[in-house]
């Protein structure tokens, strides 16, 4: 071998976010003048740069070159050792690569961030708000979470209310909101609520929502009863004080000899007697409703030009449906009623739905820098699968973007959406999707702008509530297509 090389230190340590230098000298050791040529190699060799990345030694002299490690505040920087490497080229003698090794510990750090899917429930007898909290560190986070509001108005069930969060992963926690008194009637009330997250030696992160709680019975209700108790008391006191006294006078009559029987009548004193008044009449026919108007058929005038069978017959041509994930998914059921399987479509933005996909066939586009702003998924043989969508934020102070509400499920057999397929919808940054089968779970794989497709990612049965996220945070960076397997 022509070449020497040492590390200076060979064991390095940096914080995420900042960087550290490492000194690797080398000398050449053979009899001729010779170009080196530098390029790290190994896991975090996208966050290593050498300086100079070239170096020419004479026979027996010595030389040096930095190596910069700089790994980004992201769960891709894992905390811990992380070995390293540097391939040493020569010009001259390229069968002599060298390739001397060293190790970067990176330390770790905790992010946490929280957010309520949707902030603001509305319920009568309860509201079911979640929880979306995201480890945005490079280590594993352990958390629980508690509920609590002014006055103790309101009982809280949340499950789970511990939680282990991989780094990158989120974790979303399910809570129902029971309010201790029944507004029966009036208008709705606001009660503020308060989630923390707690975790060991750190101070908790609080999310503020909203429960609005709505009356028993609706307040027109109570208006109309209120109306009608106040005019039944009317009606009775009037009857009451305008009530015909019936007296007898047959006694007095008899005391006093007078007889009781009608006098014949004279014809010259006889008066006619009063006509009966007639009752109003009554139809019995049923009110008559309008006719509702059908586009472009609604007179019979002039236009029409001839017979009655022209336009607007019934054997028109109605324009058929294109097919959904459900329609899909079915007919594979029906070929195999005991596998499992999934079907999707993606809306591409200047495009439209997608012809649905199965079983990790992709959905979507790729190399033509179109997002998708909406997926369409049904599965069948796992019990049904809920998802969120999480989107472009335009007011995003933090580069980041956000989940949309509300969160959406559908059982085996039937059509689940997220997203929005309107012109105007935010581009799709992500997404979280599970299935209710115990056993086992779902897997996705994700083509992002600008990073190609990312490997194949699954939950872990077993370990807590199984969510899994597709994806970035990254606001900027959108997806293309989507393959996914249960």
């Amino acid at each position: 071998m022509s070449l020497w090389t040492s590390l200076e230190p060979a064991s390095a340590t940096v914080d995420p976010g900042s960087s550290t230098t490492v000194r690797l000298r080398l000398r050449n050791t053979g009899d001729v003048v010779d170009e080196y040529r530098f390029e790290p190699v190994g896991d975090i060799a996208p966050w290593t740069t050498v300086e100079p990345q070239t170096l020419r030694l004479y026979p027996g002299t010595t030389g040096s070159v930095e190596l910069t490690f700089a790994p980004p505040r992201t769960p891709d920087a894992t905390a811990g050792p992380n070995a390293y490497a540097v391939r040493i080229l020569p010009t001259e003698h390229p069968e002599a690569t060298t390739v001397p090794e060293g190790n970067l510990t990176i330390t770790p750090f905790t992010e946490v961030r929280a957010e309520l899917v949707p902030p603001t429930v509305k319920g009568r007898l309860r509201g079911r708000p979640k929880l979306a909290v995201d480890n945005l560190g490079n280590t594993k986070v352990t958390a629980s979470v508690s509920g609590s509001d002014n006055g103790d108005q309101l009982s809280y069930d949340i499950h789970p209310s511990n939680v282990q969060i991989e780094p990158g992963r989120a974790a979303f926690v399910k809570a129902t909101l029971k309010p201790r008194q029944i507004i029966w009637f009036g208008s709705k009330e606001e009660r503020p609520y308060t989630f923390a997250v707690k975790r060991s030696g750190v101070t908790p992160l609080d999310v503020e929502g909203t429960y609005v709680q709505r009356s028993f019975l609706p307040g027109w209700l109570a208006t109309c009863l209120g109306i009608l108790l106040a005019l039944a008391i009317t009606f009775l006191t009037l009857w009451l004080a305008y009530q015909p006294k019936v007296v007898s006078a047959t006694t007095e009559l008899r005391e006093a000899g007078v007889s009781t029987l009608p006098p014949s009548p004279s014809p010259s004193l006889s008066a006619p007697a009063p006509p009966t008044p007639t009752p109003p009449p009554v139809s019995s026919a049923p009110p008559q409703t309008e006719e509702p108007k059908s586009d472009g058929a609604g007179e019979s005038g002039s236009g029409s030009g001839g017979g009655g069978g022209g336009s607007g017959g019934g054997d028109e041509e109605q324009p058929k449906k294109a097919p959904t994930a459900a329609t899909a998914v079915r007919q594979l059921a029906a070929s195999d009623p005991g596998g499992r399987h999934v079907c999707y479509r993606a809306f591409v933005k200047g495009k439209g739905w997608t012809s649905p996909e199965c079983d990790g066939d992709t959905a979507g586009t790729v190399g033509q820098a179109r997002p998708l702003t909406a997926l369409n998924i049904a599965v069948s043989g796992v019990g049904g699968t809920a998802s969120a969508a999480f989107v472009h934020n335009p007011g995003s102070t933090n580069g980041q973007g956000h989940y949309v509400e509300p969160w959406s499920g559908a059982p085996d057999g039937l059509d689940n959406y997220i997203g929005d397929s309107k012109k105007d919808a935010p581009a799709m940054l992500g997404f979280t999707i599970n299935v209710d089968d115990g056993a086992r779970g779902v897997c996705q794989s994700v083509h992002q702008k600008d990073r190609g497709w990312q490997n194949l990612a699954c939950d872990k049965p077993g370990e807590g509530e199984r969510y899994i996220f597709g994806g970035t945070l990254d606001n900027g960076i959108w997806l293309e297509a989507v393959k996914f397997t249960v």
